[in-house]
């Protein structure tokens, strides 16, 4: 089983997927939308932290910053009706410290946010989680990224795909406009992105 990938980033695809080149060979990993949005540029060396799932029609890796975002992860799958997309999915609205917190304060409203999560999942979630996970160790997990926002930049970096921007530099041009300004709706980033590169 691979547990770790050190290489270079040798191609991205908003909002979850990445390629990184090991020696030659490209892996294709998929990782939380908080993670993708720290990726380096492409061709400078980038470490994730791997789970390996083996099923008997693919073979999927998941990539995550840390040993202990990955421990998240894998707890989150033993949920009775959380499977990966849906682990992923948590891992990308919200930070780990974030997610201690949900779960201490058993905020099923906030667990329902998450995309293919209803109110008996998050309902059942909130109890298992309660005693699978140390919640102390979960708040000090790094990813500040806050739930929302997540979305707001993938489908800003989505929409400047559209209009004929290649992915790296959407991606930067998303991520520098965001950093001085994280309270822009996707229409305002995109519209700033275009008078940037003179497109208005």
């Amino acid at each position: 089983m691979i547990g770790l990938i050190k290489g270079q980033l040798a191609h991205t695809e908003p909002p979850a997927h990445v390629i990184v080149d090991v020696n030659g060979v490209g892996y294709e990993i998929e990782v939380p939308t908080s993670v993708f949005f720290e990726l380096p540029e492409l061709n400078k060396d980038l470490q994730l932290i791997i789970h390996h799932l083996v099923r008997e029609d693919a073979s999927i890796l998941y990539g995550f910053r840390s040993f202990s975002q990955r421990q998240l992860f894998r707890t989150l799958l033993k949920v009775n009706g959380i499977g990966a997309k849906s682990g992923l999915a948590v891992l990308s609205t919200m930070s780990s410290a974030e997610f201690a917190r949900v779960i201490n304060d058993q905020d099923i409203a906030a667990i329902t946010q998450v995309p293919g999560i209803g109110k008996k999942t998050a309902q059942r979630l909130m109890i298992e989680m309660k005693d699978k996970v140390d919640l102390s160790e979960l708040s000090d997990v790094s990813g500040s990224a806050q739930p929302a926002r997540l979305g707001v930049q993938a489908e800003a970096v989505s929409a400047l795909q559209s209009l004929g921007f290649k992915p790296q530099e959407a991606r930067q041009i998303v991520n520098k406009i965001y950093k001085d300004n994280s309270n822009l709706a996707v229409e305002d980033i995109v519209r700033m992105s275009l008078k940037q590169q003179g497109g208005l």
